[in-house]
C-alpha cells in the first residue's frame, strides 16, 4: 500500500504526517526542521510521495530530501493555503495532515525549485538593489538635513560628492553639529558606493561568462543587471510551453474577473518577482525614451503611449520583452528590429 507524508515546515521544528491511499492517518510524527532528520522519520513508511509548501527554508529541504531519496514535491502555497482554510482549527498538526491528503489527491501545484546558480545570481543582485536603496536614502537624508537650515543642495558638475564637499567646506562653518552630521552620512554613502562596485563587478563577470545573458543584452534597452536577473528567476525556460507565459509569470498581464455577465478587467496582477518586474519597466523606459535606433518593438510601444499614456505603454513593453527575451533564449534567435527580419 502506498503512503504519502506531508510536511508542514516551522524554523525548529517539522510536523510530519503519514497517510496511506485511502487516505487515513497512518502515523504523524515530530522531526527537527534538517533534510536528514525529516528523511530518518518517514524512512520506515516507504512514502510514494511527499509534500511541503513554499516558503523560506522549502529551498534547502527540498534539495536535501531530493539529495537523501525522497520524493518530494514543493506546493505553492497559495493554493495550499485555499485547501488548509477549510478546516477549523488550524495546528500544524493539522496542517501536516492536510498536506499530505493534498498531496495523495494530487490537487495541488508544483513550483519549481530554481537551481543553486540562479539562487545565486538572485542573491547578488537582491544585495545589490537593497545597497543602492540605502544609498538612495543617505543621500535624502542629507537633502532633508541641509533644507531644514536653508542649505539647497541643487546640483553642481562634479555630481553629489562634489557638491556635498563644497558645502561642508562653506556653508556649513556656523554650524558644526550639522557638520559632523553630514560628514557620518557622507561617510556611509562611500562605503555604500565601494559594496556597490564590488558587486557591479561580480554581475558583469558573471555576465561575461554566461552566454545566454550575453545574447539577452543584444535587446535594446535591456542591460546585464536585467538579462542576468531574467535567466536567474525563469532558471529553465522549459517551464513555459508558450513564450506568452512569461509575461503572466511575472505579473505583467492584467487580472480578470468574469462571472455571469460581469466582465472586469483591472490592473496587471504585480504576481511573481517584483525585482524583475521593475527591471522590464527600467528597460522598457529606457527603449522608448533612451535608444535611438529605430525597432518594431519600440514602434509599437509609441503608438500605446499615444493612446493611453506613457505609464501604460511602458508596461505593455515589459510584458512584450519578458516574451522576446523567452522567445531568444528557447531559439538561440537574434533580436528583430523590424517585422521583416527573418
Amino acid at each position: 500500500m502506498k503512503h504519502y507524508a506531508g510536511l508542514d515546515v516551522s524554523q525548529q521544528t517539522t510536523s510530519i504526517c503519514i497517510v496511506d491511499e485511502d487516505g487515513r492517518i497512518v502515523a504523524e510524527r515530530k522531526a527537527v526542521t534538517c533534510p536528514q532528520a525529516i528523511a530518518t522519520a518517514i524512512e520506515p513508511f516507504h512514502v510514494a510521495r511527499a509534500g511541503l509548501e513554499t516558503g523560506p527554508l522549502s529551498v534547502w529541504l527540498w534539495n536535501g530530501l531530493n539529495a537523501a531519496g525522497v520524493p518530494v514535491i514543493c506546493m505553492d502555497a497559495r493554493h495550499a493555503n485555499a485547501a488548509l482554510s477549510m478546516m477549523p482549527a488550524k495546528t500544524d498538526r493539522n496542517d501536516a495532515a492536510g498536506l499530505a491528503q493534498i498531496v495523495r489527491t494530487g490537487w495541488c501545484k508544483r513550483v519549481h525549485v530554481k537551481s543553486a546558480p540562479s539562487h545565486e545570481a538572485r542573491a547578488l543582485l537582491a544585495a545589490r538593489s537593497q545597497l543602492v536603496q540605502i544609498r538612495c536614502d543617505l543621500e535624502n537624508e542629507i537633502r532633508g538635513v541641509l533644507r531644514t537650515f536653508g542649505i539647497i543642495f541643487g546640483k553642481r558638475i562634479g555630481g553629489f560628492s562634489k557638491r556635498a564637499e563644497e558645502i561642508v567646506a562653506g556653508e556649513l562653518d556656523a554650524s558644526p553639529t550639522i557638520r559632523i552630521v553630514l560628514e557620518a552620512l557622507m561617510k556611509a554613502r562611500v562605503d555604500i558606493l565601494a559594496q556597490v562596485a564590488i558587486l557591479d563587478g561580480k554581475v558583469r563577470s558573471l555576465s561575461r561568462g554566461n552566454g545566454i545573458v550575453r545574447h539577452l543584452m543584444t535587446v535594446p534597452g535591456v542591460g546585464a543587471i536585467t538579462a542576468l536577473g531574467f535567466v536567474a528567476t525563469i532558471d529553465d525556460p522549459a517551464r513555459f510551453r508558450r513564450s506568452a507565459s512569461a509575461g503572466a509569470y511575472l505579473g505583467l498581464t492584467p487580472k480578470i474577473y468574469a462571472s455571469g455577465e460581469t466582465m472586469k478587467v483591472g490592473r496587471i496582477s504585480r504576481r511573481g518577482d517584483d525585482f524583475l518586474r521593475r527591471s522590464l519597466y527600467e528597460a522598457a523606459n529606457a527603449l522608448l525614451t533612451r535608444v535611438a535606433r529605430p525597432s518594431a518593438l519600440k514602434a509599437w510601444g509609441l503608438r500605446i503611449a499615444k493612446r493611453g499614456g506613457f505609464k501604460r505603454a511602458k508596461v505593455a513593453v515589459a510584458r512584450k520583452l519578458a516574451v522576446v527575451l523567452h522567445a531568444m533564449w528557447t531559439t538561440g534567435e537574434e533580436f528583430r528590429w523590424s517585422t521583416s527580419t527573418s
